[in-house]
């Protein structure tokens, strides 16, 4: 701890030594902040001076402090509180027996996530959750209820709770902070190259000879990525490549559509110059006949459908998808067959980030497409393809169709 006060006796902070992310995390007034970190980025830190800080500030009211398992309370988490109140000469008592600390200010309860069973009996004003995405996933929700459960006591605050975490892979925080974000929630993230000043030396070049690069991402820059098989849009970043672009009336859209009965996907894009937009999008419509329907109702603009190539195969109401597209007055682009799945992949991964130049020629607007956002995110390689049996190849394809053949010159205009 380098004896560095972060806060007083009072509960007043003095934040100067922190980095921004971690001031604005314990600063933070909404029910539910976060903190998704690579490893030694500080998160955890950031956690137990916020945790002693809601004590300080609110005498008596007991809070709560989680970690994946009891060894890491008695080995890491008891040590390290005493030694930050020490820094400040409160005295505190570790009751191993009932897993707390006690000082003068009131009680923090110390449990662990693996045994949600033992999250009982207890009532607390603030609570704080260490490395949740650690936890068995069979036991992250259980125990995300019982937390939940004793964050109860009556103050005349609201009742925090609040979460640091490394990301594994598409987890709780994931879930939590991302798919179900809401105005409630905050989201931070630190990398742990920021904190290389507080480190030994070697430490970042053990990790990076450890780590593959779709690891790294995750446990040194704290990105959330696929870590089982590799992620296919591995140039894909959520942040870096959001655009709020919407559609507008004169707007050309241009539609990638990939055709499966009850899953079909039109992923919807604007041009900007040389940038491409996906701006919205229709999936798990039922077949093509809906799917034109949507499209009509929803858009009076001129559309150029780049379809799923087997469409002039498949038959709906005795007629192709390809020849419903075209006699309901969309221009279509198709190829005679699809594209390799390597050279579509390619092609998107491409667009996301140029591997010459690192030029970034496509966006997402991840509020309007949730479903594109969140494939393009988890799809992962299965025996060196593309998984498809996850559901998440639909928007995927439709996404893919336009992208590659927008930059063709060899679509038949029908």
């Amino acid at each position: 701890m380098n004896n560095i006060i972060y806060i007083d006796s009072k509960g007043k902070l003095n934040l100067s030594r922190l980095r921004p992310d971690q001031q604005a995390f314990i600063k933070s007034k909404k029910l539910h902040s976060g903190i998704v970190g690579g490893y030694q980025s500080g998160k955890s830190l950031s956690a137990k001076i916020k945790a002693i800080t809601e004590l300080l500030q609110s005498p008596n009211v007991p809070i709560a402090y989680y970690l994946p398992t009891y060894g890491l309370i008695d080995d890491m988490l008891a040590p390290t509180m005493k030694e930050l109140f020490d820094s400040i000469n409160i005295s505190v008592h570790h009751n191993k027996k009932e897993s707390k600390l006690i000082t003068p200010y009131g009680e923090i309860w110390m449990r662990s996530m693996d045994t949600p069973d033992r999250i009982v009996s207890y009532s607390v004003g603030y609570s704080i959750v260490d490395e949740v995405d650690v936890v068995h996933t069979n036991k992250q929700v259980p125990a995300m209820k019982r937390i939940s459960s004793r964050n109860s006591f009556k103050k005349n605050t609201p009742n925090k709770m609040d979460f640091v975490s490394t990301p594994e892979g598409f987890s709780y925080m994931y879930n939590f902070f991302v798919k179900k974000a809401n105005d409630n929630k905050i989201l931070f993230q630190l990398d742990t190259l920021d904190n290389k000043a507080n480190l030994g030396e070697g430490y970042i070049q053990g990790l990076m000879e450890q780590y593959d690069q779709e690891q790294l991402r995750a446990y040194l820059h704290g990105e959330f990525v696929n870590l089982t098989d590799g992620t296919v849009y591995k140039n894909y970043n959520r942040g870096t490549h959001h655009s709020d672009r919407v559609v507008q009336p004169n707007d050309i859209l241009h539609i990638g559509m990939d055709f499966n009965i009850t899953k079909m996907a039109s992923i919807i894009h604007v041009i900007d110059g040389n940038i491409k937009i996906a701006v919205a999008e229709l999936v798990n419509v039922y077949d093509t006949e809906q799917m034109i329907t949507l499209l009509k109702s929803k858009y009076k603009n001129k559309m150029v459908i780049y379809p799923d190539a087997s469409g002039k195969n498949r038959k709906t109401s005795g007629k192709s998808d390809i020849d419903l597209l075209r006699n309901s007055g969309f221009t279509v682009r198709h190829q005679s067959s699809n594209p390799p799945v390597r050279d579509r992949v390619n092609a998107m991964n491409s667009a996301f980030k140029n591997p010459k130049t690192g030029e970034i020629t496509y966006y997402v607007n991840s509020n309007n497409c949730p479903e594109y956002t969140e494939c393009l995110e988890k799809q992962s390689y299965k025996n060196g393809e593309p998984d498809k049996t996850t559901g998440l190849d639909h928007p995927i394809d439709a996404g893919g169709y336009f992208i590659y053949g927008n930059n063709r010159s060899i679509f038949k205009i029908i």
